[in-house]
């Protein structure tokens, strides 16, 4: 029994004292400013672990991208005479089918009038 009445008075002056630091203006705008001094730590620690990660990949990948931005300025002319030749080739695909195609009505013609001369035969 006296061990509860101590443990309850015990927490009636912890309750007490709260209410008093709760009620305290001063106290409230101590605690408030402490929660954002730590609060703006935890902010600004993020902060330079995110500024180091972006340091790191801007040092690392500058050199990829130099080479890369090489790579394809030497490959530039390659791929232009390629195009052309391309280019070239689809001019020549494309006179190859038109007399093709002129070829191929030049025999149905002759098909045609091949077959007429052996319909007058056989009649």
């Amino acid at each position: 029994l006296a061990l509860a009445l101590s443990l309850h008075a015990a927490a009636a002056v912890e309750q007490r004292e709260m209410g008093r630091a709760a009620a305290n203006p001063v106290r409230k705008v101590v605690s408030m400013m402490q929660m954002m001094q730590k609060k703006v730590e935890a902010e600004g620690e993020k902060a330079e672990e995110l500024y180091e990660k972006y340091l790191c990949y801007c040092k690392s990948s500058g050199g990829a991208l130099a080479e890369s931005i090489a790579a394809a300025e030497a490959r530039a002319p390659e791929l232009v005479a390629s195009i052309e030749a391309s280019e070239g080739k689809l001019a020549q695909l494309k006179a190859d089918v038109e007399t093709h195609k002129t070829d191929r009505e030049a025999a149905k013609a002759a098909v045609a009038e091949a077959t007429a001369i052996r319909e007058k035969e056989k009649a």
